[in-house]
């Protein structure tokens, strides 16, 4: 409760990042260097155990969330897809099992991963996330709800559909607004004002700095998969320097792991 608590204080007022660990020793280091409040990354993780994207299973997102949570101290919100489930009925009982795993937050989405109709359809949609909600309501736990409208990232870039569908889930209930994809700042601005006063999380980008998405308004901003495709950078590089040309400098970038080690003493 401490934790979700501590999540609905950052949520308040400023602007804060809330970076995305991929995996427990990750989460651990991201703890160390000051942020406090950390997201899971679902395409970070499947990556992690060689799946796709919206690949893994229910009880491999719950056993995630459960070593994301339990290796840090701070809040962690939990990236939990679609509810891993279509009707509003099997996304709140789904819900109220994430909840058992330490998590102080979680977002569902209204993407359906079929490219033919990528979104729920708009009511469905909001029942869905009426029945998170409740859910949270039940559980007593008071976690941060975040309702996300995947339309920019799912094929169908539409700003105003895209704000309809986040005002109507702040109604249902979602205590932050999240539309990943979109980039323009006029756009950003237009989706915080539509909102407001409820906060929004952006993915941070090349496209802008911290000071000019908090200048807008932005409250949360996250990393996504960010840090985990950088991290399968330079992994690629490296190994594919030793495959394809038999030589080792990439190995010399890398930091000691007597650095490594020091980071991870408990």
């Amino acid at each position: 409760m401490d934790k979700v608590e501590r999540l609905h204080e950052l949520h308040q007022s400023g602007c804060f990042v809330i970076p995305n660990p991929w995996d427990a020793g990750s989460a651990k280091v991201l703890e160390q260097l000051g942020f406090k409040a950390l997201a899971t990354t679902s395409s970070g993780f499947a990556w992690s155990i060689g799946r796709r994207d919206n690949h893994v299973t229910l009880e491999d997102a719950l056993a995630h969330f459960r070593a994301i949570a339990s290796a840090v101290d701070v809040p962690v919100s939990a990236d939990f897809e679609h509810g891993f489930a279509a009707d509003p009925d099997g996304v709140a009982a789904n819900v109220a099992k994430a909840l058992e795993t330490g998590i102080a937050g979680l977002s569902i989405e209204d993407s359906t991963k079929d490219d033919a109709n990528p979104l729920f359809e708009f009511e469905l949609a909001v029942r869905r996330m009426h029945a998170a909600r409740r859910a949270i309501d039940a559980s007593g736990t008071r976690a941060v709800l975040t309702g996300r409208s995947e339309g920019f990232i799912a094929g169908r870039p539409d700003l105003e559909e895209t704000i309809r569908r986040l005002k109507a889930y702040a109604d249902a209930g979602a205590d932050c607004l999240f539309a990943p994809g979109i980039r323009d700042l006029r756009d950003i601005e237009r989706v915080v004002q539509a909102v407001a006063p409820k906060p929004v999380n952006v993915i941070g980008g090349d496209y802008a700095t911290f000071d000019e998405l908090r200048a807008i308004g932005v409250r949360r901003i996250s990393v996504g998969s960010g840090l985990a495709r950088t991290a399968w950078t330079g992994f690629l590089a490296a190994a594919k320097e030793i495959a394809e040309n038999g030589t080792f400098t990439g190995l010399g970038r890398a930091i000691s792991g007597n650095e490594l080690n020091m980071r991870f003493v408990r």
